[in-house]
């Protein structure tokens, strides 16, 4: 094995685990799931057969990853957190063959107890707030907090929170420089 997996945690077989990952205790990762490279998954994680998950991706105590969940490269999953994979369910009503896909594109952050609703984008170096309920498509490097979640401001790269002067901005942290065009975040 090329990865580290904790006793207590259940690999099915056929799971595609990559070089460096750490599966930690009472984890379950399903036999058609796959997940990348120097990965974390934390105590008490489930991964389901129809899951793809990129690279160095941090994946919290107590998070559970249905059916038609993408997991892009450097995300963060945060504690408990919760992604959904059915709109409407109900407990007599099999719906399956509804799954809605979900993407989380690379370098985002869903914080402690979020929700995301499935059928939607979450894009590149977003930042979803700790408890927020994600609804809608997340744009690139946008940062939403709230029940249901709004756009509260922009992210960097690295985490920290930019402002826009006459549409650009310049990280106070690490110097990157972005533009703002038609309410739309992007490097520069």
């Amino acid at each position: 094995m090329s990865y580290i997996a904790h006793e207590s945690s259940f690999i099915d077989e056929g799971a595609k685990i990559g070089e460096g990952t750490h599966i930690w205790h009472f984890s379950h990762v399903c036999g058609k799931a796959e997940i990348g490279k120097d990965c974390t998954l934390g105590q008490n994680v489930f991964i389901s057969n129809d899951v793809k998950i990129g690279n160095n991706v941090k994946i919290q105590n107590n998070v559970s990853i249905y059916d038609a969940i993408t997991i892009e490269d450097d995300v963060f999953c945060g504690p408990s957190m919760v992604f959904t994979n059915v709109y409407n369910p109900r407990s007599h009503i099999v719906r399956k063959h509804e799954y809605r896909k979900t993407v989380v594109k690379k370098g985002a952050t869903i914080g402690a107890n979020a929700t995301i609703i499935c059928g939607i984008v979450i894009n590149q170096y977003s930042f979803i707030a700790a408890g927020s309920v994600i609804k809608k498509d997340v744009k690139p490097y946008a940062m939403m907090a709230g029940v249901p979640a709004k756009q509260i401001g922009w992210v960097c790269e690295c985490g920290v929170t930019i402002k826009f002067l006459d549409n650009k901005a310049k990280c106070e942290a690490c110097s990157l420089e972005y533009i703002l065009d038609n309410e739309n975040c992007s490097r520069l």
